[in-house]
């Protein structure tokens, strides 16, 4: 099947006009120029590679759309996977995370999050894109270790992140504006929210903590999983990480901690909402300002996979459009370990999106594998290559 008359973006060069060629999935040739009879005219549109998502929270939200009102997770595993594929990603690692402590633990419970990996797995074999499994591990809950370490030992994990979110430090340095936070989320008094926070401290200094660590990493380590580290504040505490195996600092929080993840060879991640909005929600590193300063290198949904393409656009402005698309595609995919997608050359899956340039950016079709996943019917000729 031809795909022709597109704006392809490589990897180092925007091509109009150009035309890919897809057999058994694979992209398995690439041209400047137009062909003739093509299956599909794209009407100068362009053609980027698929999504790669490393962090994305949004099965909780399918999960639990409202307080008090959960939904069955295969219902939800699936409507997420319907709204990925419309988002134009194509691989996605659900970030799910073991910490009963967090404002999100009616969905975060060690029973919830183990029933979602499992769901994922049982699935994915049926989903419109390519599901994986990102596990996030709070360092100081320590009953989820060993749940953990058997769902890696069952090769149901395909990524781990290490995350601290004692109060004090990382996103939550500022003590008294999360005490603010959690007063106004649980609905309850500044005192009790105190208490709380004081408590979450205090947990902080169980030695077991690091003994722990040490196997999940360890473990994570011989599985050969990416291995990311999450909120990093500082130079010192990226240091920690990278020592320990990290390769990814997820969200740094600071620009020196994002220069020394750099100059250590780590894959700095940052949200895409992050990006379009040109702040952190939580007061912390821009993404735009890393980007322009080199030092981001790869961005993920977080919590809204829809801005993928306008925050591409965004860092596109401030770099150019296949660095900024290469944060989305070939980094993302390469710093977890898949070397088969992630860039619009021969021999790549042909995951593909269409996306319509405009004052609102608009992806009008989705491509797994050489396979519509997701389209507006706006391709000349979808209607009846689909039939």
């Amino acid at each position: 099947m031809w795909l022709s008359n597109f704006t392809l973006v490589l990897p180092d060069e925007i091509v109009s006009h150009g035309s890919v060629r897809v057999e058994d999935g694979v992209i398995a040739d690439v041209r400047p120029e137009l062909v003739a009879n093509a299956a599909i005219d794209g009407g100068g549109r362009l053609l980027m590679p698929g999504f790669v998502d490393l962090h994305g929270d949004m099965v909780e939200r399918e999960i639990a759309p409202r307080p008090n009102a959960p939904m069955p997770i295969d219902f939800s595993i699936h409507e997420l996977d319907k709204k990925l594929a419309a988002a134009g990603v194509t691989t996605a690692f659900a970030a799910v995370s073991f910490a009963t402590e967090s404002v999100y633990g009616h969905v975060r419970s060690l029973e919830t999050t183990s029933a979602v990996i499992e769901g994922i797995n049982r699935l994915k074999d049926n989903l419109l894109i390519d599901h994986r499994v990102h596990a996030r591990y709070e360092i100081t809950n320590l009953g989820a270790a060993p749940a953990l370490e058997k769902l890696l030992d069952a090769s149901h994990v395909d990524m781990v992140s290490l995350t601290d979110h004692t109060p004090g430090q990382g996103q939550y340095n500022n003590i008294e504006s999360y005490i603010l936070s959690i007063a106004e989320r649980r609905a309850i008094s500044e005192e009790m929210a105190a208490e709380m926070v004081t408590k979450r401290i205090e947990m902080r200094s169980n030695p077991d903590i690091e003994i722990k660590l040490k196997q999940v990493v360890d473990l994570a380590l011989r599985h050969k999983l990416s291995l990311a580290s999450h909120d990093d504040d500082s130079a010192e505490k990226v240091a920690q990480m990278h020592d320990l195996g990290v390769t990814i600092s997820e969200f740094p929080v600071t620009l020196p901690a994002a220069e020394e993840a750099r100059r250590r060879g780590l894959w700095t991640l940052m949200g895409a909402p992050n990006a379009l909005r040109g702040q952190s929600m939580s007061g912390n590193l821009s993404a735009l300002d890393a980007a322009a300063a080199g030092l981001l290198t790869v961005i993920a949904a977080d919590y809204h996979p829809a801005a993928f393409v306008p925050g591409i656009f965004k860092i596109a402005d401030r770099t150019s459009l296949p660095y900024a698309v290469a944060m989305a595609t070939r980094n993302a995919a390469r710093s977890a370990g898949l070397l088969d997608r992630g860039e619009i050359t021969v021999g790549q899956q042909a995951d593909l999106v269409v996306v319509e340039a405009g004052d609102v950016h608009r992806i009008r079709a989705t491509f797994r594998k050489g396979r519509f996943v997701y389209s507006d019917g706006t391709l000349h000729q979808l209607r009846a290559l689909a039939a």
